[in-house]
């Protein structure tokens, strides 16, 4: 089969696409013929070593997949040859098969194709997890989505809307601002990009709380992390919450919260980690997915990837998320 691998850490330009073997059937496991995989930015860090989890050389990125089962190992219950699913797999996804395992598979609704089921499982999943079981944000409450116009920030703009809350979107152009205004937001405003001077995260800090009446967010989205925290958090409503959603201004900036904030504000800092808790509460992350469907259904939320490539330029894929030039959900095609 023809997979994107990873045989050494480092850039996108390191990546290769080659023929490698099939993969074997295993017991508890199906072999899919995929038809689309989503790109998320574990997968720019993980081909850099960056990433917590981090798989041995080589392998193939891509933590979500779509397509057909075409085999199934022993024990296999609840699937069947020719299903169509959708996978969260951490690994393996921007390949022509994937091995997964059944506890990561969920069947691809009737009304749902293969690219809005890729580009769903990993932000949708992410963010409806971070807002109702960790935030649990309630209708009225204001919510500040960070790096607003890349594809957890829009899966949040529309998730929060569908939720009752006020959104306030915060990107770095305003053309990324003008793509969270059409995906629901309320209000949304430029930021600067890069590391932040104190006086910007002064500036930064201030316009949240002119945006908010003073009050400040109740809850805060950050997938970005590095100097945007602190002001951020500074800015909090009382008994805020603020979700670590990632750190996609880099991993050697994973900002150093005072925790004074958190005595004065009241609030609380909230890690997210979605993929750990999907493993431990199965049946709550299938609840979580029924629900996102009837969303879908609903047309309150739209997962309808921005950016599209083919197997073969697949790591201009990588390339294009990590130089932040994403509008949305990334997705390779795969025929």
């Amino acid at each position: 089969m023809k997979a994107l691998q990873c045989i050494e850490l480092g850039g996108p330009d390191k990546l290769q696409v080659k023929d490698i073997a099939d993969p074997v059937i295993a017991a508890e496991h199906v072999i899919i013929d995929l038809k689309a995989a989503s790109i998320n930015f574990p997968d720019v860090l993980m081909i850099q070593g960056l990433y917590q989890f981090q798989p041995p050389l080589p392998f193939i990125p891509g933590g979500e997949a779509a397509g057909i089962i075409t085999e199934i190992g022993e024990n296999v219950l609840d699937f069947k040859v020719g299903d169509k699913v959708f996978a969260a797999s951490m690994t393996g996804g921007v390949a022509e098969k994937l091995l997964a395992h059944q506890s990561m598979l969920r069947a691809i609704p009737n009304d749902m194709d293969y690219e809005i089921a890729a580009a769903l499982s990993v932000t949708y999943g992410t963010s409806l997890y971070a807002l109702k079981q960790r935030a649990k944000i309630q209708p009225g409450e204001t919510l500040l989505v960070l790096g607003a116009s890349g594809g957890v920030g829009l899966a949040t703009i529309q998730l929060g809307k569908a939720m009752g809350a006020k959104v306030i979107a915060a990107a770095s152009t305003q053309e990324k601002i003008d793509i969270c205004l059409a995906n629901g937001a309320d209000e949304a405003f430029i930021y600067p990009s890069g590391n932040l001077s104190r006086e910007e995260q002064k500036e930064l800090s201030n316009k949240v709380k002119e945006l908010t009446g003073g009050l400040g967010p109740n809850v805060v989205y950050d997938p970005v992390g590095g100097s945007y925290a602190e002001p951020c958090l500074r800015s909090i409503a009382w008994e805020g919450r603020y979700l670590v959603i990632g750190f996609a201004a880099g991993a050697d900036q994973i900002p150093k919260m005072p925790l004074n904030l958190t005595l004065l504000k009241g609030c609380q800092i909230v890690g997210v980690f979605w993929g750990a808790w999907a493993g431990m509460f199965p049946d709550e992350n299938k609840a979580n997915f029924n629900e996102l469907f009837e969303l879908y259904s609903s047309g309150k939320i739209d997962p309808t990837p921005s950016d599209r490539f083919s197997l073969d330029d697949s790591a201009d894929a990588i390339a294009h998320l990590a130089n932040r030039k994403a509008k949305g959900k990334v997705i390779v095609t795969i025929d």
